[in-house]
């Protein structure tokens, strides 16, 4: 037998400590495989609706961190919409009627690149005088923000608002 700080070691207890770590990487692998076996198209395990609807730069940065920070976590099991409208809808145009930070417009861009949608409401853009050519590429047109957001919802979408 061998000795551990003191005390003996069965051969039994190191049989059964190498089963338990085999049967626990059998669990993990199993979980992980099933994570894998989603479907193309098929809905990641969370999903979550912000709302962005004002144009002060603070309430944009904790928005945008918030989007960042669940994106990090959840990584592909996590599907994220964020709906503009009023003035927040700024953050979606090509040439902004209001001031809208060069580091936000940056970080919306790039959001937008790791699968994360943009929904412009399309009652904000036509009190604007804006057509949905107004809109960055990556922007999705939706005839009104507030029925977005609810049709998300019961579609299963956890709703952040600030």
């Amino acid at each position: 037998m061998k000795k551990n700080a003191g005390k003996p070691v069965s051969a039994r207890r190191r049989a059964l400590t190498a089963l338990l770590a085999v049967a626990g990487a059998a669990v993990l692998g199993q979980a992980q495989a099933e994570d894998e076996l989603r479907f193309p198209g098929e809905d990641p395990p969370h999903k979550i609706v912000y709302q962005f609807n004002k144009a002060d730069p603070g309430y944009q940065d904790h928005v945008i961190f918030s989007i960042g920070a669940v994106l990090r976590k959840y990584g592909d099991d996590v599907k994220i919409v964020v709906v503009a409208f009023a003035e927040g809808i700024h953050i979606l145009a090509k040439n902004p009627g209001r001031e809208v930070k060069e580091e936000i417009r940056q970080r919306v861009a790039s959001l937008a690149q790791y699968g994360v949608e943009f929904h412009a409401c399309g009652n904000t853009l036509t009190a604007l005088g804006w057509t949905e050519d107004d809109l960055l590429p990556f922007a999705q047109y939706v005839d009104a923000g507030a029925a977005d957001l609810m049709e998300l919802q019961e579609q299963g979408y956890a709703y952040i608002s600030w």
